[in-house]
């Protein structure tokens, strides 16, 4: 293995190496207006083989979008279009003017560039902008671009921001907070955070730290993550008590070698000199097992606030068995706990600077049950005389924001959300300071819908400056301070655009007007806007334009090949179904006659996952492999619904919040109501219906075979949830409470407990190594079907897939058994044999 690794570092240099320029021609090839058909070459392969390359064929989306200081470049991650799936995206630049072509940033640029283009805090005259970059601390020029280091070590420095006047510079390294001053360099050391047990002044930190506070893994890398630390915790522990002869062999060094007492007594010689001529810091010794994970330090220098974490102390995590792997031995994947296990907890704690004794903060008074389940420092004010911090109860039924003052660490609530459900909706946790630290703003949706939301540093003279039945889903500020730059809903809840709106409020300026979704970056100067915008029919694109209403966008990349650009994909039309309670509930509709086909008599209706996802809308589809699918099986005659269900995002609170105590209740009643409309409509008769979905896309599936047979006459569940009480803390005792405490959500809401209700054709597709759904959700489901006596039913599992299917050749088997069970059970009523249909267009 030696002998290959510099051929292979070699050969991955070359590639790193290549900068490839895209052919300005490329551009011409996307359609300006976005009609079904665009300009290409060659026929599409419209089959589920090529179908399911996804990516492959419709590109990657332009990611991390960010902007060279000096405004001339804009900097994101991409791929070519064709690149192999197997392919991670790659760094990329293009001019800002329009007409530019991409082209790969070289290994070599990018470290150079790295600085230039990263994120970081302004001075408070606006000059200079602090940044880390590869562990170092870096000035940036605001107004030139160029670059001044300040450190090249081997620790890493991070999180940098300037003392209120502008003269010092706070950071981290390892785990505690130093200040370098600007004109002198003299460096100073701020915070002493200690282990508990630990004699010397090394923090204990759980991972990278942020100034601006808490900030967790999540999801299966999460999880793995901190299985992995456990476990070498572990393998650490036993390696030592292997080789316990370590202290007595340091005595008897001792007792041998002068030289070993000599070096020794020098040591602690300089230790105690060292000490008697350096102020002693207090130190802030955490408690057993918790870990620091942000400090947050005034820009007055006078104070900070520690974020910590504390593991949950008797939790049982998951195991995943991994078969497929290069040792040829089955291998364990560490997991995350289920819910309602006990959970982690954590603290906030101040401390005045320097030598101040740190206390603990409690934001979330009203919550009883413990520390909060989430609190971080959203930052300090330019004066450096307030932090605001954040904190949700445990329960998840309040969100605190309140303010914490430098000088004696008093907490006060300016703003309490208060949901009798759970508090969440986009921008659930956006807050900051502006006006020069006078004012807050945060995201509420206190009237019912995400709205902006602005209040003085006492929590007084609160207003709302966004107002109506859509939502603000990102908020940043100006360079100056003067200026929210909003994305909202506003006009259309299928359609997300850029708005720019004075801090004071008043009337907004529509950035964007192509129908579709807008995500705009400010260049430094904020006079152009790098875009990424997407339609219907056409994948998220990087643009360029003018920072003003109504000015007209330059594409810059071209993500799909000419394969796919030649089809004439469809931009569905977007209905409403009239539902059992009255509510209007929008769904996308793929009719046979919209592709040039003839209906065959049968419907399929598609279920997005995540519950609270949007997906009927104007724009790109996150779940694009399903999107042409959809085309695919209208190709073939079927009528396609998907449906915007109760639960899902972009319609306000009650629409998110209507699943609670009961998914699989109003969400699926919404699907029934779907079949309904296609049978009054269209005469499709329910039993021809077929409904498939991914994740809780999949538990809908199972819960609408089980428990509502008679409007369904087949299903495809993938990577189905079948027992809630199975599935992770945050997402589900957020809408089923816990599962000790309110056995009924759990009862009602898991499809296990309805199983014998299954009557129609089922077919069940499960990751094998599912981190998020873990696959012994499906054989538990799988016994229970067996011990029923339930016979049309099968199971595909896919030995090496997560959650997110990788490999196309999983896609297409698990999308050509759903394409086969369709056409065998739906074409003609069930047991009529198979009906010929066309697999290719």
């Amino acid at each position: 293995m030696s002998s290959s690794r510099p051929a292979a570092l070699a050969a991955l240099a070359a590639l790193v190496a290549c900068a490839t320029a895209l052919p300005h021609a490329a551009v011409a090839q996307q359609s300006a207006t976005g009609a079904a058909r665009a300009p290409g070459t060659g026929g599409f392969r419209f089959t589920i083989d090529n179908i399911m390359r996804g990516p492959e064929l419709y590109g990657r989306e332009p990611q991390n979008v960010r902007w060279s200081s000096d405004g001339k470049w804009i900097y994101f991650s991409w791929l070519e279009p064709g690149a192999s799936w197997r392919e991670p995206n790659r760094n990329f630049r293009v001019r800002a003017v329009p007409g530019a072509t991409p082209e790969r940033v070289t290994a070599a640029q990018m470290d150079s560039a790295a600085a230039s283009v990263a994120a970081g805090r302004p001075s408070p005259d606006r000059k200079w902008r602090a940044v880390s970059s590869n562990g170092d601390l870096y000035l940036v020029d605001a107004n030139r671009g160029t670059l001044k280091r300040l450190t090249e070590t081997a620790t890493a420095e991070t999180d940098p921001s300037f003392s209120a006047d502008g003269t010092q510079l706070y950071y981290l390294r390892d785990g505690n907070v130093f200040a370098l001053t600007l004109d002198g360099g003299l460096t100073r050391q701020l915070t002493d955070i200690r282990a508990a047990g630990s004699a010397t002044g090394v923090a204990a930190a759980a991972g990278p730290l942020g100034l601006a506070g808490l900030r967790g893994q999540g999801g299966a890398q999460g999880a793995r993550a901190q299985g992995a630390a456990q476990g070498g915790a572990a393998q650490r522990d036993s390696a030592q008590r292997k080789t316990g002869q370590r202290a007595t062999l340091q005595a008897e060094q001792r007792t041998l070698l002068e030289a070993v007492r000599d070096k020794l007594w020098q040591d602690s010689v300089a230790a105690a000199e060292r000490d008697a001529v350096k102020p002693a810091l207090q130190a802030l010794t955490l408690l057993p097992n918790e870990r620091a994970f942000g400090v947050a330090v005034s820009p007055a220098g006078s104070a900070l606030v520690v974020s910590t974490n504390i593991p949950a102390e008797g939790a049982q995590s998951i195991v995943v068995p991994n078969y497929v792997t290069a040792s040829g031995y089955v291998e364990e994947i560490p997991g995350r706990t289920k819910v309602g296990d006990v959970q982690g907890s954590g603290r906030l704690l101040f401390a005045r600077l320097p030598g101040g004794t740190p206390t603990p903060l409690r934001v979330a008074p009203s919550d009883g049950t413990g520390p909060s389940s989430q609190a971080n420092v959203v930052g300090w004010n330019d004066a450096g005389t307030m932090a605001l911090v954040m904190a949700n109860t445990r329960d998840f039924k309040r969100r605190y924001l309140a303010t914490v003052t430098a000088d004696s660490g008093a907490v006060h609530v300016v703003d309490v959300l208060t949901d009798t459900a759970w508090v969440g909706g986009p921008c659930a946790r956006c807050a900051g300071w502006y006006d020069g630290g006078k004012r807050i703003w945060m995201v509420s949706e206190a009237d019912g819908y995400a709205h902006l939301y602005t209040m003085a540093a006492d929590g007084t003279d609160r207003r709302q400056l966004t107002q109506g039945k859509f939502e603000v889903s990102g908020v940043t500020l100006s360079r100056d301070g003067r200026t929210f730059y909003l994305t909202t809903s506003e006009g259309s809840p299928y359609e997300q655009h850029a708005w720019r709106m004075a801090v004071t409020g008043g009337a907004r300026t529509k950035l964007t007007t192509r129908v579709g979704s807008h995500t705009v970056t400010p260049s430094p100067d904020e006079t152009l806007l790098a875009d990424v915008y997407s339609q219907a029919n056409r994948p998220p694109e990087l643009y360029l334009l003018p920072n003003k209403a109504g000015a007209a966008e330059s594409q810059l990349t071209v993500s799909p090949t000419a394969e796919w650009l030649a089809q004439a994909w469809l931009a569905p039309e977007i209905v409403t179904i009239p539902a059992s309670d009255g509510v209007a509930v929008p769904a996308r509709i793929y009719r046979p006659k919209d592709v040039g086909a003839t209906p065959n008599g049968a419907a399929v209706v598609f279920v997005h996952g995540a519950g609270y996802l949007h997906n009927v809308h104007n724009y790109w589809s996150s779940y694009s492999r399903e999107w042409m699918f959809n085309q695919y099986l209208a190709s073939k005659g079927y009528v396609v619904l998907d449906i915007d269900y109760r639960g899902s995002a972009g319609y306000g609170r009650d629409w998110r919040t209507a699943i609670y105590r009961w998914m699989g209740g109003r969400d699926l009643q919404d699907h029934v109501d779907g079949v309904k409309y296609l049978q009054t409509t269209l005469g499709i008769d329910p039993k021809r219906v077929g409904i498939y979905g991914g994740s809780y896309g999949g538990f809908m599936t199972l819960m609408a075979l089980f428990t509502a047979p008679d409007w369904f006459g087949a299903g495809a569940a993938l990577r189905s949830v079948t027992n809630w009480a199975h599935y992770n803390h945050g997402y589900t005792g957020a809408i089923l409470n816990l599962p000790q405490d309110d056995s009924l959500a759990y009862r009602r809401s898991s499809p296990i407990y309805f199983a014998a209700g299954l009557k129609a054709p089922l077919l069940m597709a499960h990751g094998m190594v599912d981190t998020n759904v873990n696959f012994q959700d499906i054989v538990e489901l799988t016994e229970r079907l067996i011990e029923l006596g339930k016979t049309d039913w099968s199971l595909a599992p896919y030995p090496v897939e997560d959650h997110g299917f990788v490999r196309p050749s999983s896609w297409a088997d698990e999308y050509r058994r759903i394409d086969e069970l369709f056409d065998r059970v739906l074409v003609q009523p069930y047991g009529g044999g198979r009906a010929p249909v066309r697999t290719t267009r």
